[in-house]
């Protein structure tokens, strides 16, 4: 260990480290927060000033982060937020957790992460650890962060470190947080890779050292498209089982007494949120420049992607059948809109697509969602609507695409007429009026 690793090592252990955080979304505020609660100094970069002006003010915009916390943080000098990246020129480290979104025609958009090194660049200084925690295809951080930062002058693993260490947060999931989740990390020098396990050692309790950045990039995307591919075998056998007369809920809860040699997935209504729906697509554009081809990826991702529709055709189906209704004018409310349970996030969520095929068919359609008062996609422009029983008593019918742990199922039930449950969470009740994807 070099006196430059020594002395940083040192900065890290006592606190000493001044701390940068590069986005501050639902991955970077409970990071920052972390940090700032472990006795760091931390400053929040953003270019969303409404999430600067939150910050500072104490006021939590995530769902994870309690105002609370945030607030007591931020009385106590401990964390600061900021447009200006000028500010990168007195910390010790940065952390990169800006969005790697797909673009217009369903390839990586690493723009964010680009623009992110630039501004480091503009301000790298000796004795500084740069880490990138945005999820990104295997090669990002060597080949496109490291040539940008090494044009400085500056030689990676002893003026400055830099590493992969992959977000694994679970935006709504009250027993995993930053604090318990087992962190990965891979250097591009071992000086990297040692020093930012240390760096997060201070935060969490394991920390995994891998070999590489690529095999941490890998790590992340393995993560998910075991997920993406699971989900989607799911979700074709649950069509399959219904044209069978087979429950595949219950097929599935028996499946899983097993005590080894089997996981339970469950099938839904598609899949949404960064993580599954577009992280393993990183995956399979890097294997195709390579001349690769990721079969089970690109059929899981179709199979998942047929899902919103399969939702409205099956719910055409259950209208007329049991109610001997037309979709066309029929009242029909989508029960939830975020893409999973209790988090405020609609970022590729299947719901949004059910409503605009359903009012493509000609359906009154109206939403209840506690976590998001109001929405505007493709033309449409709802408000949530109360669940009260004159309100539900009106509706055709109510297609359950969203469980969030708030809603009075059973007062739901009770008021409605018909119920298109594709996540079962009815299951405990006995009634004519639910059907089960």
């Amino acid at each position: 260990m070099t006196k430059t690793e020594k002395a940083f090592a040192q900065k890290i252990q006592s606190r000493k480290a001044q701390i940068a955080v590069i986005g501050l979304g639902y991955v970077g505020l409970p990071l920052a927060v972390v940090f700032a609660q472990k006795g760091y100094r931390v400053v929040g970069i953003d270019t969303n000033g409404q999430r600067i002006d939150c910050v500072n003010q104490g006021k939590s915009y995530i769902g994870d982060v309690p105002t609370a916390e945030l607030a007591a943080i931020v009385r106590q000098g401990r964390l600061r937020a900021t447009t200006d990246t000028k500010v990168l020129r007195d910390v010790d480290v940065v952390i990169v957790c800006v969005p790697t979104p797909l673009n217009r025609v369903k390839d990586p958009d690493i723009s964010f992460i680009v623009e992110a090194t630039n501004s480091i660049h503009g301000t790298l200084h000796a004795g500084e650890l740069i880490i990138l925690e945005s999820t990104t295809y295997p090669g990002t951080t060597d080949e496109v962060i490291l040539p940008a930062l090494e044009k400085s002058g500056l030689k990676v693993g002893e003026d400055f470190y830099l590493c992969f260490s992959p977000e694994r947060i679970d935006p709504g999931n009250r027993d995993f947080k930053t604090q318990n989740i087992p962190k990965v990390v891979g250097g591009i020098t071992p000086a990297c890779s040692r020093l930012a396990g240390l760096l997060y050692r201070q935060i969490t309790p394991s920390v995994v050292r891998v070999s590489s950045s690529r095999t941490a990039e890998m790590t992340k995307l393995l993560e998910n498209t075991f997920r993406i591919v699971n989900i989607g075998l799911m979700n074709e056998l649950a069509q399959a089982a219904g044209s069978l007369n087979v429950d595949i809920w219950e097929a599935i809860d028996a499946a899983k007494t097993k005590p080894f040699g089997y996981m339970p997935f469950y099938p839904g209504p598609g899949i949404g949120g960064h993580c599954i729906g577009v992280d393993p697509i990183y995956l399979s554009w890097k294997a195709r420049m390579h001349g690769s081809s990721l079969h089970f990826i690109e059929l899981a991702r179709r199979v998942n992607a047929e899902m919103p529709r399969y939702v409205v055709n099956r719910s055409v189906h259950v209208l007329n059948r049991y109610s001997g209704k037309a979709i066309s004018r029929s009242k029909v409310l989508v029960l939830g809109i975020t893409y999973k349970r209790d988090v405020e996030d609609t970022r590729e969520s299947p719901a949004l697509e059910i409503l605009s095929e359903l009012k493509a068919l000609g359906a009154e359609i109206s939403y209840h969602d506690p976590m998001v008062p109001e929405i505007r996609h493709e033309g449409i422009h709802l408000i949530s609507q109360p669940l009260t029983a004159a309100f539900l008593k009106k509706q055709d019918l109510v297609i359950l695409v969203t469980d969030h742990s708030t809603v009075n199922y059973k007062r739901v039930l009770a008021a409605s007429r018909l119920i298109f449950d594709t996540r079962n969470k009815l299951s405990k009740f006995k009634s004519s009026k639910i059907v089960r994807l």
